[in-house]
């Protein structure tokens, strides 16, 4: 009778409760991450910042022939390096850093407040016209004008090729060729297509419109929510512990191993699957060269794949965090069992 019972302890327990509670691990420590203001709002924040040493890295690199070995790409970001005013110094000028600085930031900091529970989640509105104002603004064109002034002269292929562009309706920097033709189709070919992508920008974006109050914060209420489904995993583990076991203290050995069982299952994955998401970042691009049409798209994954790193590591530390603190319970009701007196 004994053994039965065990043995079907021990099915609930593998069969149902460890799954359930390894998937709410997984489902919280996700849940907690996808509304946390550090991703949401603090990252986003901190690429701000960074970005305009990352801009000025990737001109540099790119006309390196051993990093980048399309000699036309070189040619036009030696062009972009020749120019009077560094790219860096164009966002400041053109308004764009300032927007970036201000309305941006303000927005990024007022999501947080409100996941943070700051604030109540009234409407915010990030207005984007100021940077389409900035994109549009002279200081743009005169620089796109100075970079052009820096390339070598248009044979007739050349002048071709930027007379086919000029009649296309968009085309990708690929496209481009190394050289000046006329210096009125020259702008003119970049002014389209400037003009194009920023009339495809929205006047604003608005953020938490329709959400009514929510107290204790935003994020708070989501996750305290989502630890509610930690009842239906615990609900099995308690079930398999009492069938599986014959007195308070082997209940709470049966408890406490699967419990830490369970938390150590989550944590494991969490390290291994951020791990291997960092080498695939790091790395994958590299093995398939052959897809990419220039080494730019590898020099400027190369630079920022700092961002999508920091975004897995703020996805699978709450995982592991979590999982952390199941293993943590799971070590206590096994200490907690000894003292209650070993199953004889």
């Amino acid at each position: 009778m004994r053994a039965t019972r065990t043995i079907i302890g021990l099915l609930i327990i593998i069969f149902l409760a460890l799954p359930i509670l390894v998937g709410v691990i997984w489902t919280v420590g996700v849940t907690k991450a996808a509304v946390s203001p550090e991703l949401i709002s603090d990252l986003p924040r901190e690429i701000i910042d960074e970005f305009p040493r990352y801009l000025d890295d990737i001109i540099r690199d790119a006309q390196d022939p051993s990093v980048i070995r399309d000699a036309d790409t070189r040619t036009w970001f030696t062009a972009v390096s020749r120019a009077s005013m560094k790219p860096t110094d164009v966002l400041e000028r053109s308004g764009i850093s300032g927007w970036m600085e201000g309305e941006l930031s303000r927005s990024l900091a007022k999501i947080g407040e409100t996941l943070r529970g700051q604030r109540d989640p009234d409407p915010i509105s990030l207005d984007l016209r100021p940077l389409k104002e900035a994109l549009r603004s002279g200081e743009i064109e005169r620089y796109v004008e100075d970079v052009l002034q820096q390339l070598p002269a248009c044979d007739e292929e050349g002048l071709n090729a930027w007379m086919v562009l000029a009649d296309r309706s968009s085309w990708e920097f690929e496209d481009l060729p190394p050289c000046l033709p006329d210096m009125d189709l020259a702008l003119s070919v970049m002014r389209a297509e400037l003009t194009a992508d920023v009339d495809d920008v929205p006047d604003e974006v608005e953020f938490f419109e329709g959400v009514d109050f929510i107290p204790f914060g935003f994020s708070k209420v989501v996750v305290w929510l989502s630890y509610l489904l930690f009842l239906i995993p615990a609900g099995f583990l308690i079930l398999g512990s009492l069938v599986g076991s014959s007195s308070a203290g082997s209940f709470c050995r049966w408890f406490g191993v699967s419990t830490f069982i369970g938390g150590l299952i989550p944590l494991g994955m969490s390290l291994f699957v951020g791990g291997i998401t960092h080498w695939a970042i790091r790395w994958a691009p590299h093995m398939k060269t052959e897809e990419w049409s220039s080494d730019l798209g590898l020099l400027i994954l190369g630079k920022i794949d700092w961002i999508p790193m920091m975004i897995v590591d703020k996805i699978f530390s709450p995982v592991a965090v979590v999982s952390g603190v199941v293993c943590i319970v799971g070590v206590f009701f096994f200490a907690v069992s000894f003292l209650m007196g070993r199953n004889k």
